[in-house]
């Protein structure tokens, strides 16, 4: 795998001094076909959920288009938080306009990486692969599930995402993409939490098909 991969970091440079020569400000800004909001179930195995805003700091940030920020909770009193929702779609990518890799923010919000690896999916539609993060914050700890979709594909890697987004952008003038991320408190037990994160993301990823430009 190492030896295959070795080309993608230059290979990525090559394709980005290309586009920068040609230019890629001529894309196409494309708008959702449906708000993520509307798109998204609003309960998910016997979860309910409630909207998050983000603060201003937060959204100037993230520099996305739309967004969708939501906690799926217990429906019981207590309303324990099961998992949070983070959509953030932007309609195109420009310099300062970028999708930011969860693998460097997390980091910076105090969450610690225990463990990493590719997680595969079952959908209505078929089996589909997305990062999985054990990550410890303190005595905290939580599982991550997070993907990136658009463009008709949903993809893991990070160099795959970075070739396809410069290739769509100079071939296809497109370069609307959502970055989707799931966190789940491990509370007792990281089966469970990997469990709810599946359940998860198995309702969440052919809703966000339906809402993303095709």
């Amino acid at each position: 795998m190492i030896p295959r991969l070795g080309w993608a970091p230059a290979a990525v440079l090559a394709v980005g001094a290309a586009l920068a020569t040609v230019g890629v400000k001529a894309q196409r800004a494309l708008s959702l076909r449906v708000p993520l909001a509307q798109a998204v179930p609003k309960e998910i195995n016997g979860l309910r959920s409630r909207d998050v805003t983000l603060s201003e700091a937060e959204a100037r940030v993230a520099a996305v288009t739309s967004y969708l920020a939501r906690n799926y909770e217990s429906a019981d009193s207590a309303r324990t938080l099961a998992f949070s929702l983070y959509v953030g779609y932007y309609d195109e990518q420009t310099q300062g306009q970028t999708i930011h890799s969860p693998k460097n923010c997390l980091p910076g919000a105090g969450w610690e990486p225990l463990a990493s690896s590719p997680e595969t999916v079952m959908t209505p539609t078929g089996a589909v692969t997305v990062n999985r993060y054990l990550l410890q914050n303190g005595q905290q700890r939580a599982l991550v599930f997070y993907w990136y979709q658009g463009r008709g594909r949903v993809v893991w890697n990070e160099y795959r995402v970075k070739w396809n987004l410069l290739k769509d952008a100079a071939v296809r003038r497109r370069s609307d993409e959502a970055l989707v991320r799931i966190v789940v408190p491990v509370r007792t037990s990281e089966s469970e939490a990997l469990q709810t994160a599946r359940t998860a993301a198995a309702a969440i990823l052919p809703a966000l098909g339906r809402a993303l430009p095709g």
